[in-house]
Parts: structure tokens; C-alpha cells; sequence
């Protein structure tokens, strides 16, 4: 009887462990923050009208004032990265804070998953006006750099950006980018 328990317990055991390697391993990286940022098609929508409100107004003043908050942007992000077939991360969370844009996401690669940070400031080229992204730090935890991804990120940013303003964009000029408390500030003139 204490045999067949014995061997029953390693079956159930064996059951487990195999269970586990079917799906994925996670291998560490840094931990993802507490709050969670929630990743909704109805923020990246948000968005996505609020820029376009802002040209109508801008159209008018000259002048284009945006508030993109985390919620936007890591709707933005999930949406974008949702699109690729083979998208370079997942699970995107968006920080706005301190002057700078953390994003969080998950790596994976065979059976292995790590959390990633990328820590990033926004900040303006001078002679373009164009927001350019200068990656401040990374960790991806044990895996190297994932190949594509800062093509990836500053892809979606700039879309995030400038290709939402459409048929203005090449009238449009940047002049300030501000990150704090979980909005990014953007003010622009439309020449």
C-alpha cells in the first residue's frame, strides 16, 4: 500500500514538472512594478482621436497641445506589438515618470521567458523637431538584447508621435516634450 502511494506522489510529481517545461520557464529579469497599467484598444483609441482633435484645434491656433498618458500608450504599444507576427517582446506596460518612459515587457525565446526594462528619454532632435528616444538603460535579464527591438520601439513611438498628424506631419514641428507623473506633454506648431 505504501508502495503504490510512493509511486502514485513521483507520478504526480513527474505529471507536474512535465506540465511546467510544456509551457515556459520564466528566467528572471526585472520585476515588473506593482501597479499595472492596463493595455486597452479603447485608450490607444483615445489616442488616437485626442490627436486628432488637437490638429483641428491646431489648424486653427497654430499651436498643438497633447497629454498622452501610460493607459495611451501602452494601449498604443500592446496594439502595435498585437499586429507582428513575431513581435519582439510582449506584455507591454508603459511608465511615464521622472522625465522618462519605462517600458516593461516580457521576452521570449524557446521555452524560456524574462521580464525586460527599458528605461528611455523622449527628448527632441534640434534639427529635425522630431521626437528622438535615447536609451538611458536596459535589461533584458539573461538574454541578450532582443534583435529588432530598438527599430521596433522607436517605430511605434514615432508613429505614436508624428504619423498619427497624417497630411500635417511634414508641417509640423515639435518644440517640447515633458514626462512626469504619468503624462507625457508634447507641444508642437503646425508651420
Amino acid at each position: 500500500m505504501i508502495m503504490k502511494s510512493k509511486l502514485r506522489f513521483h507520478l504526480f510529481i513527474s505529471i507536474l514538472i512535465a506540465a511546467s517545461l510544456a509551457c515556459s520557464i520564466n528566467v528572471g529579469g526585472p520585476d515588473y512594478p506593482a501597479e499595472t497599467i492596463p493595455a486597452s484598444p479603447e485608450a490607444a483609441l483615445s489616442m488616437q482621436e485626442m490627436i486628432q482633435q488637437a490638429i483641428v484645434t491646431g489648424a486653427e491656433t497654430g499651436v498643438i497641445t497633447l497629454q498622452i498618458t501610460e493607459s495611451q500608450l501602452t494601449g498604443f504599444m500592446a496594439q502595435k506589438l498585437s499586429q507582428q507576427a513575431d513581435p519582439p517582446f510582449t506584455d507591454p506596460q508603459i511608465f511615464l515618470r521622472d522625465g522618462q518612459l519605462k517600458l516593461y515587457g516580457r521576452i521570449t525565446q524557446g521555452w524560456f521567458t524574462a521580464n525586460m526594462l527599458i528605461v528611455m528619454n523622449v527628448i527632441l532632435d534640434p534639427v529635425t523637431g522630431q521626437p528622438a528616444i535615447q536609451i538611458a538603460s536596459a535589461d533584458f535579464g539573461p538574454f541578450p538584447a532582443p534583435e529588432g527591438l530598438n527599430t521596433a520601439v522607436g517605430a511605434v513611438i514615432d508613429e505614436a508621435f508624428t504619423g498619427s498628424f497624417g497630411p500635417v506631419a511634414s508641417g509640423f514641428r515639435l518644440e517640447s516634450i515633458a514626462i512626469a507623473n504619468g503624462v507625457m506633454t508634447v507641444t508642437g506648431r503646425i508651420k
